[in-house]
């Protein structure tokens, strides 16, 4: 599979990456699924592999700003610019609808989507997520401090480079241990480390970067914007997550008031990364929520 690229208007104009499973079926409904913090569409490799999911569902991977093969013209961008993209990307491809599923800060992306655009977001699946900033009330809740995980990468980024420079494979690593754990494969290892060095090259990789780290830090939390949210909201936390906890899931889930269902699925023993870590959790979970609301 291949990454396509298309244009949209935003940012001053844009070049978006995104991935379809397979050709296109109007016949279908779409679920649209965005990446976690510095990987692609590469993160959903294990759901476009499976068939179920691909027989009952158009799986559209797009790639927010800073990531992948995405560019604007505009070298600022925030979360909020990557949910307009996405939904300017469904109206190029002629979608009207869709369901959309975000994995770590693509769960953040994914419920600002159904905010702006309630009557084309039929529903979200988010997967080791928070709907908080990096606050006081957060790190109370067991989650991490973004600060000490990303504020040394902001600084080391601040400095222009040459046109070879890649990101550092420690980087790749130290992202790898916080989605995945501990326990990833050499091979894995390996591949994302191709993968970051290949988009994340030059001086214009290391700005995209380090705005990609600005924003995960200093990001907006949308607690209190959750009652705008009125479609159906499935959220799955695992219990080993390094980054956020159960009990910032259950508070999180509760603040869905407006939705007509929400639901908290805790995943024994799951990481950060839920749909790449544990697909034999979240996809039969994925296609039982696009299966009831569809």
């Amino acid at each position: 599979m291949t990454t396509s690229t298309i244009d949209i208007p935003h940012l001053g104009g844009s070049t978006i990456g995104y991935r379809f499973g397979r050709e296109y079926d109007p016949a279908l409904p779409t679920m649209v699924m965005v990446n976690s913090f510095t990987t692609s569409v590469e993160l959903y490799r294990p759901q476009f592999a499976n068939e179920e999911l691909l027989d009952t569902m158009n799986l559209l991977a797009i790639e927010p700003y800073g990531h992948g093969a995405t560019r604007a013209t505009y070298e600022q961008f925030t979360y909020w610019d990557s949910a307009v993209a996405n939904l300017q990307v469904l109206e190029a491809l002629g979608i009207s609808e869709a369901f959309a599923l975000g994995t770590s800060q693509g769960g953040w992306i994914v419920t600002r989507m159904a905010m702006l655009a309630p009557s084309v977001i039929k529903g979200i699946v988010v997967f080791g997520t928070s709907m908080d900033y990096e606050s006081t009330a957060s790190m109370e809740r067991g989650c991490w401090n973004a600060a000490e995980f990303a504020g040394p990468s902001v600084d080391a980024l601040a400095t222009p480079v040459g046109d070879d420079w890649v990101v550092d494979a420690d980087f790749v690593t130290a992202v790898l241990g916080a989605g995945l754990g501990e326990n990833v494969s050499a091979e894995e290892q390996q591949f994302w480390i191709r993968t970051y060095q290949a988009n994340y090259t030059g001086d214009a990789g290391r700005r995209r970067l380090r705005t990609s780290t600005i924003n995960l830090r200093d990001r907006d939390g949308i607690e209190a914007r959750l009652d705008e949210v009125t479609c159906p909201v499935l959220w799955l936390q695992g219990t080993a997550d390094q980054v956020y906890s159960v009990a910032n899931a259950e508070d999180g889930i509760a603040r869905f008031t407006a939705s007509p269902s929400a639901e908290l699925t805790i995943v024994d023993g799951g990481q950060h990364f839920l749909t790449a870590s544990d697909p034999d959790i979240a996809d039969p979970a994925i296609r039982a929520f696009v299966q009831r609301w569809a």
